[in-house]
């Protein structure tokens, strides 16, 4: 009896599984996913400065755009940081670039990056009184939609049509900046799927 309840909760599991859940996604360690030169995308950092399946840059604030040849000095370092909704690690699409908006549940991706993205800058720059100081910048920035003809609660705050920030920090003793931007705040500043 228990044998025939396991292998019936089996076939309806399995029946009750969605088409996207049986999907196989391009992995990057496959090799068969390519960045907008063409070129395969690898695993580990890349010359710029990204490693994509850490869903992570790290490097020279120039090289952020994929420069060719990459820049070799820069004032400026970045860590960026997203979500995999932002940009994922995988292609289940099959169009064999990393997908944006992918939906964890049902493989489908919008196309259009969904979550969130942090920035952190550091550098040096030279002052008015011949000194060069240091300053450090951080930014929370999320997807949130499009807006609303009317009541938008993000009025504001948007930045690139369906995006808003949502917590900037801003260190700079000499230029006289310290601390969070409290009229980017928002409270939860935390990540995740914002909406209107």
């Amino acid at each position: 009896m228990r044998k025939s309840v396991v292998g019936l909760l089996v076939i309806v599991l399995l029946a009750c599984a969605s088409p996207a859940a049986a999907q196989t996604c391009a992995k990057i360690k496959d090799g068969t996913i390519t960045d907008s030169a063409g070129q395969p995308v690898t695993l580990g950092y890349d010359q710029w400065g990204y490693n994509y399946q850490a869903h992570m840059f790290n490097g020279l604030y120039s090289n952020f755009s994929r420069p060719f040849p990459p820049v070799g000095e820069d004032e400026v370092n970045l860590i960026m940081k997203w979500s995999d909704e932002w940009l994922s690690n995988q292609d289940c699409n099959g169009d064999t670039k990393l997908d944006r908006g992918l939906n964890a549940k049902t493989g489908v991706s919008t196309g259009t990056s969904m979550g969130w993205l942090t920035n952190q800058n550091e550098g040096d720059y030279l002052g008015g009184d011949g000194d060069y100081h240091h300053y450090t910048y951080f930014v929370k920035i999320v997807w949130v939609g499009p807006a609303p003809i009317s009541g938008d609660p993000w009025a504001g705050k948007r930045i690139w049509g369906e995006y808003a920030i949502i917590e900037e920090v801003y260190n700079d003793p000499y230029g006289g900046f310290h601390g969070v931007d409290r009229s980017t705040l928002t409270k939860p500043a935390g990540f995740g799927y914002y909406t209107n």
